[in-house]
């Protein structure tokens, strides 16, 4: 079951109640203008809702709607458009989510096969969430703490240069070149890597590189030679895992043909404030506070360039615990209808491979 009781929200709703017609009116207003992008008049409204009322009684309704904040008509067009306001109401108590097929839930558990490494399943979420919503997906990382360091190999390369085998959580591996300031041979980084595993080996990667630091630091002055060099190397090769990105992203480039001249340089900024880490990080780590689906409209996301945009975002889950958050960022007239279930299933699933 899709969770849409814990999304959050800034925007205030009238407290007097919405008439059924005038719900009936907005949502079929809403919908339209998310399919084709353009202010809806009440003439087209009214042909296209199909209701034994005159065109005087739906302009009524629009100017209500109107006076409510829900709708607003952009510069002079006789036609209404819905405003952020508009949609949280419309999203609350309007949204009809569409299921999805037995085949479209087979999919999402082939592409996201629990035998991948950890990245690589992030990396295949977040483009499945792309391709299935027309949108960016992104996908956070699982946080270091809950990262385990099981087995560190060092092996030596030319020059000052050493290649770090690095096995995490079971099964995935990670191999990264760290640079050195002299040359290692090979007895002496067979050492390391016995003294590292023997120290470090199961705990968590910043557990062992806080460790590793505080090691260094205590005991600089009684340690041997080859100790301080095995922890030297220890720090390094654990220090380059940071320097990875925290999440992945895909499909930006649907989304800014996508947008329009105005909106286009406002995702451009959006996008390389994804590539500098500098809102997104917050925002998916807010949601990860919250069980379920969470819908952030417009300025609601906190990030000060998606005035115009919208982020669908749900916790990963293994066990009951949050590893990370994923979710799908696009324009405010996305369809919530099928981008709801399908961050919902992706989450579900993504936990589950990794449980395994």
């Amino acid at each position: 079951m899709i969770d849409l009781g814990h999304m959050q929200h800034k925007t205030h709703i009238p407290t007097s109640p919405v008439s059924e017609r005038a719900q009936f009116l907005l949502k079929m207003l809403i919908e339209r203008h998310i399919r084709e992008g353009q202010p809806v008049g009440s003439k087209t409204l009214l042909e296209e809702a199909g209701l034994p009322v005159s065109a005087a009684t739906v302009r009524n309704v629009m100017s209500d709607l109107e006076e409510r904040g829900y709708i607003t008509a952009p510069h002079t067009s006789a036609g209404r458009i819905p405003t952020a306001q508009g949609y949280r109401f419309f999203v609350e108590s309007l949204l009809q989510v569409q299921p999805l097929s037995e085949q479209q839930i087979a999919s999402v558990h082939a592409e996201l096969n629990p035998d991948k490494p950890i990245r690589e399943l992030v990396q295949s979420a977040s483009s499945l969430l792309a391709s299935v919503s027309a949108h960016a997906g992104v996908v956070i990382l699982p946080r270091q703490e809950d990262v385990a360091l099981r087995q560190i190999e060092f092996l030596p390369l030319s020059g000052h240069r050493v290649l770090v085998i690095m096995v995490v959580n079971e099964r995935e591996v990670q191999n990264r070149i760290i640079h050195t300031n002299r040359e290692y041979g090979e007895e002496e980084l067979r050492l390391a890597t016995q003294f590292v595993n023997q120290r470090y080996a199961g705990r968590p990667l910043e557990e062992a590189k806080r460790a590793i630091v505080s090691a260094m630091e205590r005991d600089r002055l009684s340690i041997d030679e080859y100790m301080q060099a095995s922890l030297d190397l220890a720090a390094q090769a654990l220090d380059d895992t940071a320097a990875e990105e925290d999440f992945a992203v895909a499909g930006e480039s649907q989304v800014l043909g996508a947008a329009d001249e105005t909106n286009a340089e406002k995702l451009r900024d959006l996008f390389d404030a994804f590539q500098h880490k500098k809102d997104i990080l917050h925002l998916l780590d807010r949601s990860g506070q919250a069980q379920g689906v969470q819908v952030f409209i417009g300025q609601e996301a906190g990030l000060q360039v998606s005035s115009d945009y919208s982020v669908v975002t749900a916790p990963y889950q293994v066990g009951g615990d949050t590893l990370g958050v994923l979710g799908v960022i696009g324009p405010t007239r996305m369809a919530y209808e099928r981008v709801v279930p399908i961050v919902d299933i992706t989450a579900r699933v993504l936990g589950s491979a990794l449980s395994k």
